[in-house]
């Protein structure tokens, strides 16, 4: 069987990609980098990647079905959105209610179509890779 990424694969991958922001590399949205980036109000989106990279890893590698795929990243998108919150919370000092209608609330639709594509292509990558005979298929 064909694995999607592993747990400690995403989490590591994510890392890799916030060290080459943090040291300058225009990597973050807008062609931005450095580490006054994980300061600002989006910064806690940033610092959550990792745990949601793991929470999304690790419910999408029990079981593919169409299901379980997008609980995984559906999941994984609320680990996102409480980092995200918390860190505008922190930065901005705003009450709750404003955050989620700033910082949750607008992106919530956005996100859910982008989950359901993701899911839908998911699995029609992991059959198409199944069916290529120079992947390595474990058992």
């Amino acid at each position: 069987m064909l694995h999607f990424i592993r747990p400690k694969e995403a989490t590591l991958s994510v890392l890799l990609y916030l060290l080459l922001g943090a040291i300058g590399l225009p990597v973050f949205s807008g062609g931005n980098g450095g580490l006054h980036i994980f300061i600002g109000q989006t910064g806690g989106f940033l610092l959550f990647f990792p745990l949601r990279a793991l929470v999304t890893s690790l419910i999408a590698n029990r079981k593919k079905s169409l299901i379980q795929i997008f609980i995984a990243n559906f999941l994984g998108e609320v680990v996102l959105f409480i980092g995200g919150a918390i860190g505008f919370i922190i930065f901005t000092h705003s009450l709750i209610l404003t955050t989620l209608k700033l910082v949750v609330l607008p992106f919530v639709l956005p996100d859910l179509i982008k989950i359901t594509l993701t899911t839908l292509f998911s699995l029609l990558l992991l059959k198409t890779l199944q069916s290529q005979s120079y992947f390595k298929i474990e058992k």
